[in-house]
């Protein structure tokens, strides 16, 4: 459901709470065999659909960089189906909105086939989650340990 709604024909992209949330569901066994047909399903969309296509590619992007390395496995598994991709067509008047899709298609396979790049990607995606976190838990209570202690 989270997937649909990442992927939806929305004119505006998911949000990166939604796409961390999805993430974090890739660890779980069940849920990352959902969240992974929905996106092969979503990427196999074409014509006025391209938000679609286009959009999984946005979030199997951000999965392949933060979360489980099953996602990146599985996409370098099938390719050539993000290959298929980099001709993908679909003109809205005169405006070519396939381009988006295929930018990103080639972005992402020139990705998957870069292991090194990747390690590191993943690793600075890493980096910055744990420093996110330190400033939330850091904000919380260690602020108010030290406002509390000004008053004794």
């Amino acid at each position: 459901k989270a997937v649909r709604k990442a992927t939806s024909n929305d004119p505006w992209g998911p949000s990166s709470t939604l796409m961390a949330e999805i993430a974090d569901l890739t660890y779980n066994v069940v849920a990352f065999t959902e969240i992974m047909q929905m996106l092969w399903k979503r990427l196999n969309d074409h014509g006025k659909n391209w938000r679609h296509v286009y959009k999984a590619l946005v979030l199997l992007e951000y999965l392949i960089k933060t979360g489980s390395e099953k996602v990146a496995q599985q996409c370098k598994e099938n390719i050539f189906a993000i290959q298929t991709l980099k001709d993908f067509q679909y003109m809205e008047g005169p405006k070519d909105q396939g381009v988006n899709v295929r930018e990103k298609a080639k972005q992402l396979v020139a990705l998957l086939k870069d292991d090194e790049r990747l390690r590191n990607e993943r690793a600075r995606a890493l980096k910055a989650k744990e420093r996110f976190a330190q400033s939330v838990s850091g904000f919380g209570s260690d602020g108010l340990d030290a406002m509390s202690s000004l008053g004794d």
